[in-house]
């Protein structure tokens, strides 16, 4: 851990340019710089969770733990940190009684520190893959309790940890309690040294029912529910770049087949909108933005480029190919189409939640594809309503049984993390 915060201290002033640097060309808006430093108000007392998520998925994921926890006790109060600006203002856009949403201090000694005592958390959660040496470290030094949920640990990562051995030591020594993604990232855990007593049972976090954003009554006065027809519509969910071309070819394809009249293309990060526009026009496709307040009308592409939306485009698709599986980003979540019953398409890059999309595939509640041929093929298969609705049934069983079990572990270690008596519902 010295040389570790030896190398950051060397680095911090490095970082510090490359923040102002952000703010100066308006990357970061108003009250970035000074949340990355830590810096602001002192906060009131209170029984206070420290929070960390990544950004929009791992947070979202966590979005009921945190609804029940101040729903469970009046004394809790949550700070929510993320990386992103996004993350942050769609935690504030929830709207929970007694939850704060800043932008993470970086991973160094006065930002820490400053943050520590302007909140003063009993707790601190991290969730998935966020494990940020210096912050673990400094968070046991003060007292903070130290959780991982959701926590996620891949091959790769694993064999980084292990090349550092008195890193790792130190690190996984000061974690109070784990409750791990899946049963290989527990594996992992334990090889890297943390004691079974500290390990819970296995919860996958975005196996859990988010709240809905939007009710049937909003899509109809916003029109959507008119324009399209869950027959007739493909839902390309949470993209990156080097998949819209793939999924904007398969679609012409199919389209031109008869299979498929509409595709939503929801980018996992909309400032790509304009490349996604690009791509359309170069596929001969009419397109309307509904970040321009465009309505559909008749146009085969609706380019959605919002954020907290999501449920929307899920409830108008009758199947949905699943983004970030064609390139190698880990792919994303297959549990929220399931939640509304569409049919799940994915590529072979879904390292994030390999047990899930294994266990779909195998009963055939999910399709893998690999290029626009494959997802052109297997749209022509969906076309068959049957088949659809088949698919749509099995993934539903096959991800109902990952839907129970582990949340009062979670509560029952917040409890104890926060000295507090049991957290009932």
């Amino acid at each position: 851990m010295r040389i570790y915060r030896g190398i950051l201290r060397l680095a911090a002033p490095l970082v510090l340019l490359w923040l102002l640097w952000r703010w100066l060309r308006g990357r970061d808006g108003a009250g970035a710089l000074a949340q990355r430093l830590g810096r602001g108000p002192a906060e009131p007392e209170a029984v206070r969770l420290w929070l960390h998520g990544a950004s929009n998925g791992e947070l979202a994921s966590a979005r009921w733990l945190v609804a029940g926890l101040v729903a469970r006790s009046d004394e809790i109060a949550v700070v929510v940190t993320t990386n992103t600006e996004t993350g942050r203002d769609m935690v504030l856009g929830w709207g929970l009684p007694r939850v704060d949403a800043v932008l993470a201090p970086l991973d160094t000694a006065g930002p820490l520190r400053r943050f520590l005592n302007r909140w003063h958390p009993r707790a601190l959660v991290m969730l998935e893959n966020e494990l940020w040496p210096n912050r673990i470290a400094t968070a046991h030094e003060h007292g903070v309790t130290v959780l991982l949920f959701g926590a996620r640990m891949s091959e790769k990562s694993a064999a980084v940890w292990h090349r550092l051995p008195g890193l790792a030591a130190d690190v996984m020594g000061r974690i109070d309690w784990i409750s791990a993604q899946d049963p290989a990232s527990e594996a992992r855990f334990r090889a890297l040294g943390v004691p079974a007593e500290r390990i819970g049972p296995v919860v996958n976090l975005k196996a859990r029912p988010a709240p809905a954003h939007a009710t049937p009554e909003t899509l109809l006065e916003d029109g959507l529910r008119m324009a399209f027809h869950p027959t007739v519509t493909l839902l390309a969910a949470s993209t990156h770049s080097g998949e819209d071309e793939v999924l904007l070819d398969a679609f012409a394809q199919a389209r031109e087949a008869g299979d498929v009249e509409r595709l939503i293309l929801a980018p996992r990060h909309p400032r790509r909108a304009p490349e996604i526009a690009e791509a359309i026009r170069a596929a001969g496709l009419d397109f309307a933005t509904r970040s321009a307040g465009e309505p559909p009308g008749q146009a085969p592409v609706y380019l959605a480029d919002t954020m907290g939306e999501m449920d929307l485009w899920y409830r108008l698709a009758g199947i949905t190919f699943v983004g970030g599986s064609l390139v190698p980003a880990g792919g994303h979540t297959p549990f929220e189409p399931e939640r509304y019953g569409s049919a799940i398409l994915h590529g072979p890059e879904v390292a994030n939640f390999a047990e899930p999309y294994g266990a779909l595939d195998r009963a055939g509640g999910a399709m893998e594809v690999q290029d626009a041929l494959s997802l052109a093929r297997a749209l022509g298969e969906l076309a068959d309503p049957v088949r659809r609705a088949r698919m749509a049934a099995i993934a539903r069983e096959v991800l109902e049984a990952a839907h129970d079990g582990g949340e009062a572990a979670l509560y029952a270690a917040l409890a104890k993390a926060l000295h507090l008596p049991e957290l009932h519902a």
